[in-house]
């Protein structure tokens, strides 16, 4: 693997069950257990999954139109069994609009294509969870 395939982000504790995440670039956001305004850590993962399929979505029917609604809406359900702690019926659901006229039909037209190529090659981190990897977890 080469160094530029790396994708690094640390986490650093503030508080009791409460962390500071810094990406590479210097970026930060506040992750919690999810009783105040700070993302819970599924609530990440959720971002992550709509994030990713919602870039790749963007680049492909954005070349036809700008979009004038582009929202989606990523969701789980979390389950305890057997299996320890996961989520299921994981779900991501796209509300886009484009604007009439020439470019917007393209963009429509584009729009099925587009989610399917992110779902079945493009977005790494739907792309992780649906393949399967394994984590390994140990002490520095």
């Amino acid at each position: 693997m080469s160094d530029d395939s790396l994708r690094l982000v640390e986490l650093s504790r503030i508080e009791k069950a409460k962390f500071t995440a810094t990406n590479i670039r210097g970026g930060t956001i506040t992750v919690g257990e999810g009783n105040d305004t700070d993302f819970s850590p599924v609530e990440l993962f959720l971002a992550a999954i709509a994030g990713c399929t919602a870039i790749d979505v963007d680049y492909i029917a954005g070349k036809r139109a700008e979009p004038v609604t582009f929202e989606l809406r990523s969701e789980g359900d979390k389950m305890r069994d057997d299996d320890g702690n996961h989520l299921t019926n994981l779900k991501v659901t796209f509300n886009i609009t484009f604007p009439e006229g020439e470019a917007g039909d393209a963009a429509r037209a584009v729009l099925p294509r587009a989610i399917a190529q992110s779902h079945d090659r493009l977005c790494t981190v739907s792309r992780t969870v649906q393949l399967g990897t394994p984590v390994e977890m140990g002490v520095a």
